[in-house]
């Protein structure tokens, strides 16, 4: 029997002091504009120069959570492995308050590129390729409105509470919400969203079956930081509710164009293209205009947010993981870089980690299992949507 390994109190509460400076900042909505359907009326009304994003009011001063930040003393971390989790998730910290304090300003970019990175040219190429191999898309088909994929989701978390009635997990319609994303253990749905019935169930895989179900599992860790994030996080987390929508059965061809627009548009910002010569490049790459704002946009909100790539590099990296023989269970404790999983192999054998205690539903289908060993074996990104159903 593996010897069970307790951290110290002072370990923890160093920890603990992280993940609630981390789930104070609500870092996506600060740097998401509160204003994108009216600010794209006017840029289609106007046909020329960029739009004018308005973002809401910092809840947290940058300078005052910086200094609460410096307080917490992570080289006194005793155990090794947390102690170099937790400094990489002080740096992450560090970086995220000096892009809220820089949002619309020329510095955003660059330290959105050092937190999140830029687009490696094998990257570039799978994104170009995707778009060259898959030309023909869905139709638009049904649509919901936010009220109906608001039921959906409190569905959802109303299965999800069947195996734990205890769960913290919330949906709810924001007026100062765009799109659909999660913040904390809440999704939040913008009024004026609008989903496609036939990526309504994928949707909400990526969101609840995803994001939410980490959140909760990872709060339940006596390491809370699991929680709310370790650092570098993202990719791994957005390359796995992608690959949830895989699994479900809802990836479309408009969908993995639309990955690898993300990442060309990254790639164009990066390059000094203006709003207009990016959104340009993706209608002329067959996207329709209202689509092509909202990928451009979120990529130059702020001042470029090179986050968007993540979700293509994230997906490649997992389905590399999954073809060299590595399993997901693990992955769904909580949100942490695939890069830490040793790590985290390493304090779940120590005894450290608790079990999850949600389940993604996608991973309970009997078809789950087929259809990740084939999405594994993809060749190319296109053939991903050969994934049997």
């Amino acid at each position: 029997m593996t010897e069970v390994v307790e951290l110290t109190p002072e370990d923890l509460a160093i920890d603990h002091a992280l993940a609630q400076l981390s789930a104070s900042l609500r870092f996506l909505l600060e740097v998401t504009p509160v204003d994108a359907a009216s600010a794209r009326a006017a840029y289609d009304e106007k046909r020329s120069g960029d739009p004018v994003f308005t973002y809401r009011e910092l809840q947290i001063d940058p300078e005052v959570a910086g200094a609460q930040l410096a307080a917490i003393d992570v080289s006194a971390v005793e155990n090794p492995t947390l102690g170099h989790l937790l400094r990489a998730k002080h740096r992450e910290l560090e970086l995220q308050l000096a892009m809220l304090a820089a949002r619309d300003s020329e510095d955003f970019l660059a330290l959105s590129i050092e937190l999140y990175g830029g687009v490696a040219p094998a990257l570039r190429e799978q994104a170009e390729a995707v778009l060259g191999s898959v030309r023909h898309t869905e139709s638009a088909g049904e649509a919901l409105d936010a009220e109906s994929f608001l039921e959906l989701a409190l569905a959802e978390v109303a299965r999800y509470r069947e195996q734990d009635p205890d769960i913290e997990m919330h949906a709810e319609i924001r007026p100062d919400a765009s799109g659909v994303l999660v913040s904390g253990n809440s999704l939040l749905i913008g009024p004026e969203s609008v989903v496609q019935a036939r990526r309504a169930e994928a949707l909400i895989h990526h969101e609840v079956g995803t994001h939410l179900v980490t959140q909760v599992n990872g709060s339940a860790q006596p390491i809370k930081v699991l929680g709310s994030g370790l650092a570098g996080y993202d990719e791994t987390q957005e390359g796995l509710a992608v690959l949830a929508e895989i699994l479900s059965g809802g990836l479309t061809a408009f969908r993995l164009r639309q990955l690898a627009a993300r990442v060309l548009t990254v790639h164009r910002r990066i390059g000094g293209a203006s709003f207009r010569e990016a959104h340009d490049a993706l209608v002329d790459e067959g996207f329709p205009e209202h689509s092509a704002f909202t990928t451009v946009m979120r990529i130059f909100r702020a001042g470029g947010m090179t986050k968007d790539a993540i979700y293509l590099r994230g997906l490649v990296d997992l389905l590399g993981h999954l073809r060299g023989g590595g399993r997901l269970d693990l992955l769904c404790r909580g949100k942490f870089a695939l890069r830490d999983l040793p790590l985290i192999e390493d304090l779940d054998a120590a005894g450290i980690l608790r079990p999850a205690r949600l389940i993604p539903r996608y991973l309970l289908d009997p078809a789950a299992a087929d259809r990740l060993a084939a999405a594994a074996q993809a060749d190319d990104l296109g053939q991903l949507l050969e994934v049997p159903v």
